[in-house]
């Protein structure tokens, strides 16, 4: 039954199926997510449920592989008219391939779809972290979260684009198979281990700032977000900041 306190979920996906098995399974009892759910399989005609002043959603979920338009061309337009609205994208593509493209356009958060119910358990987390958010992977409109690397399990880069990499002073395929500890001095990564990653294991995101090394040996000031992705993957965007900006905060 829907109380004052519920939350407003929109699910956009092409596949009416799915978006059954989504509805039943955020809007159990035993989900732990007091909402309803309201489906559509036509990107248009969610933005025009989005844009009414009928509907007042706290959530958007999304497939990335849509025929009208792509899950980036849906958030962009979601964006338009409501910067901070969470929007989520559910989807089968692999992170790393539109990893860029998730930063640049300001989606709060992203879990692939896989096999099994575990995958709802997920999303249910997910869906309470995006509303518990200020709606984008941003930090601030005045920062730029250009660079972004995947890394494995194994605490490894998988996936390095030539932005991330060039922070650095490396070529994206040097740091393939690299540790992420080599790229921070050691009292930055005594903090990573204490204050961020567990943040991150635990199905959080981390934003801030930290001290970047380079190949040369020197260091920088990099904003950073870091959040969780499936399989314990951690995606990572940083961008290089001018120092007067740290010191202006201290």
């Amino acid at each position: 039954m829907e109380t004052e306190d519920s939350l407003s979920i929109l699910h956009v996906d092409d596949d009416a199926a799915l978006g059954d098995l989504v509805e039943l399974y955020l809007e159990r009892e035993d989900s732990g997510l007091d909402c309803t759910v309201t489906t559509e399989t036509n990107p248009e005609a969610a933005l025009s449920l989005i844009r009414s002043s009928e509907t007042d959603f706290d959530c958007v979920v999304s497939d990335y592989d849509m025929p009208e338009m792509n899950g980036i061309d849906f958030l962009e337009a979601v964006r338009e008219t409501h910067q901070e609205l969470p929007v989520l994208l559910f989807s089968g593509e692999e992170t790393g391939d539109v990893a860029a493209e998730i930063i640049q356009a300001g989606v709060t958060d992203y879990l692939k779809k896989s096999v099994g119910t575990d995958q709802y358990t997920s999303l249910i987390r997910r869906v309470e972290h995006a509303v518990d958010s200020d709606g984008s992977f941003e930090t601030g409109n005045e920062v730029k979260l250009s660079g972004v690397g995947v890394i494995g399990t194994d605490e490894r880069f998988e996936r390095v684009d030539e932005t991330y990499a060039s922070y650095y002073g490396y070529e994206s395929e040097e740091l393939v198979g690299k540790h992420w500890s080599e790229l921070h001095p050691s009292n930055e990564v005594k903090h990573i281990r204490t204050h961020v990653i567990p943040v991150v294991r635990s199905g959080g995101k981390w934003t801030g700032q930290s001290r970047g090394l380079r190949a040369d040996e020197t260091t920088f000031t990099e904003s950073k977000m870091v959040t969780v992705l499936d399989g314990g993957r951690m995606l990572i965007a940083v961008d290089e900041i001018d120092d007067s900006g740290l010191a202006e905060q201290e």
